[in-house]
């Protein structure tokens, strides 16, 4: 019997990418170079590094450490300003999808980011990032907070018309998860990003007897293999209680082909790769996009809609 012949293109509403596949925001997405590389790469779309109004160095390092298990870090939101954003897209020709990730300090900050990138034909589409402790004060995300979220997107879709999507935060009760669909239900939002990095977790080195990094004495955003349980968790919820217009991409313990997979077996549309990435360098994208077609091509589907969302309870 011939296989199939495999397509791992998608479409989120009206933006279509040729790969299901792309790295996620924070992971080697900061400077020309790094953007340039993304551009070259076969990812489907390309995430920039969240951006505030002003240029930031981030946290003191070392911030960032890895293992066989996953990822810790704390890094502040270093980015370059959303100015070289926007200036780096006016001077880039691509066919290929660019999300600008935007993460302001302040609900004020992020209404003024989200104007200035409205004025930019470049910007594909807006990830705004609602689930780093850095948003509204230190210990503060916004994307816990129901009240505060239903109330900043009745302001921002007031004035802003263009494709947006939210990166939201881990969310650990079924209701939660309910509770902010249904807020998320009212607004024209093209996607959700599911999930960041599990908060205020920490890792020793039992050598040392020391924690691994240094701000906020060893405490930071869990990332990697570890959390995949929790990205799957939440990608199946939000998928079930999402309007279906809402696209999905999963983000969470992307280490090859089977992960993607499960990914998007649970609801997912796209995924986006941060941990591995920052492990394997570029090359991880041509890897990953020729395991998830191997993996399609056994199980005789053809395309991503063969099986998303489709995933089987016991019985």
């Amino acid at each position: 019997m011939d296989k199939k012949k495999v397509n791992i293109s998608i479409s989120i509403k009206d933006i279509k990418l040729s790969s299901c596949i792309m790295n996620a925001s924070g992971a080697i997405c900061t400077t020309e170079k790094e953007l340039n590389d993304l551009l070259k790469s076969s990812s489907g779309a390309i995430v920039t590094k969240s951006c505030t109004f002003f240029p930031r160095k981030g946290n003191v390092k070392p911030r960032y450490f890895y293992c066989e298990y996953g990822s810790i870090n704390s890094m502040g939101l270093p980015n370059l300003g959303i100015d070289f954003y926007l200036d780096f897209l006016e001077k880039n020709k691509t066919e290929k999808p660019i999300f600008l990730s935007i993460s302001g300090l302040s609900i004020e900050e992020n209404c003024f980011l989200l104007k200035k990138a409205s004025l930019s034909s470049k910007v594909t589409a807006v990830e705004l990032n609602l689930s780093c402790p850095n948003i509204l004060g230190e210990e503060e995300i916004i994307g816990y907070d129901f009240y505060k979220l239903s109330y900043f997107l009745k302001e921002i879709f007031k004035f802003y018309k263009k494709p947006l999507g939210l990166k939201l935060p881990p969310y650990f009760k079924e209701i939660h998860i309910k509770n902010v669909a249904i807020i998320l239900n009212q607004f024209p939002i093209y996607f959700v990003t599911c999930i960041n990095s599990i908060p205020n977790g920490i890792f020793v080195n039992s050598t040392t007897e020391s924690v691994v990094i240094y701000p906020k004495k060893g405490f930071g955003g869990i990332g990697g293999l570890s959390i995949k349980p929790f990205a799957l968790a939440n990608i199946r919820l939000f998928h079930l209680y999402l309007r279906k217009e809402i696209s999905i991409i999963g983000c969470g313990g992307i280490t090859n082909g089977v992960d993607i997979f499960e990914h998007i077996l649970c609801g997912a549309s796209a995924v986006q790769v941060g941990t591995q990435f920052i492990e394997e360098g570029i090359s991880i994208f041509d890897r990953l996009k020729k395991e998830l077609i191997s993996i399609l091509e056994k199980k005789n589907y053809s395309s991503i809609d063969n099986f998303k969302g489709n995933l089987k309870d016991l019985v």
